[in-house]
């Protein structure tokens, strides 16, 4: 019988493949970087670093983070990390399809108000009752023959004009609808520091700590999403695609966050955001 060319182990050559966890470990210890320094880094907590090390990604959250904590923790050890997400998406059933806009949302947000006041036909109703009335008047001033009535000399002349009560009702001013931002958090509270991030230019691994350290949320934010956040003193951020993401700080816009692909540690308090 013939075994053909299979290795004498008798393994074949995706079994040598280095996992995920392993090539992490490998290019840390050869970055000489310890877990806690990788964690500080890159602000994934010290036991989700160990889990993923060892190929333990129970503590992610789902497949979306874990995603996200092998790009961040690739790029801080010094790792491909395009190659190992495809890993990943190989060894767990690939990335989820997309799920389609439902179209109803869409219809239903540019149909017109059915409430809104027809000012121009109130308009129109408004001059054709006063043209209407100054006729009548007009023709109320005159006999059957076309000829005026005799006036008394000793009584005042009466005014040829309508009277001035017969004036066109005035257009009730419209209720004044505030003009639309470009910012949802545009007035913001002068009391609190307020962090809005959108991710415009694709999706980044975020995290955000309030002044005692709590964490406030952590995972990837999608492109097209974003995320407010407040706290009463300090907002700390962690962006690990900062070229992706428009940031806004109490209420003003922060422009040169970073570079895409560049993992930026940012901290805003009350008040201006350029001294953050």
């Amino acid at each position: 019988m013939s075994i053909g060319n299979l290795p004498e182990d008798g393994n074949s050559p995706e079994d040598d493949r280095v996992s995920i966890g392993r090539a992490l470990q490998q290019a840390r210890i050869s970055a000489g970087l310890t877990v806690d320094e990788v964690s500080s880094a890159t602000r994934v907590r010290t036991p989700i670093v160990r889990g993923i090390e060892q190929d333990d990604f129970s503590r992610c959250g789902g497949d979306v983070y874990a995603r996200g904590h092998i790009r961040v923790l690739a790029r801080a050890v010094g790792c491909d990390p395009e190659s190992l997400i495809a890993q990943f998406d190989a060894e767990h059933g690939g990335r989820p399809a997309p799920t389609a806009p439902a179209p109803m949302f869409e219809a239903e947000r540019i149909r017109p108000d059915p409430r809104r006041p027809n000012w121009t036909a109130a308009m129109v109703a408004a001059i054709v009752a006063v043209v209407g009335f100054v006729g009548f008047t007009l023709f109320r001033g005159g006999n059957g023959d076309g000829s005026t009535v005799a006036e008394d000399a000793g009584s005042p002349k009466p005014s040829a004009s309508a009277p001035t009560n017969s004036a066109a009702p005035s257009k009730p001013a419209a209720p004044h609808k505030p003009d639309p931002s470009d910012s949802a958090i545009a007035g913001v509270p002068a009391d609190k520091v307020t962090v809005k991030l959108t991710a415009e230019d694709g999706q980044s691994w975020i995290s955000a700590q309030d002044h005692n350290g709590r964490l406030i949320e952590e995972g990837v934010l999608r492109e097209g999403d974003s995320k407010t956040f407040s706290d009463s003193r300090r907002i700390d951020l962690v962006l690990g695609n900062a070229g992706a993401i428009k940031l806004f700080v109490n209420g003003k816009e922060v422009k040169n966050v970073g570079t895409s692909g560049a993992v930026q540690r940012l901290s805003y308090t009350k008040g201006d955001p350029e001294a953050g």
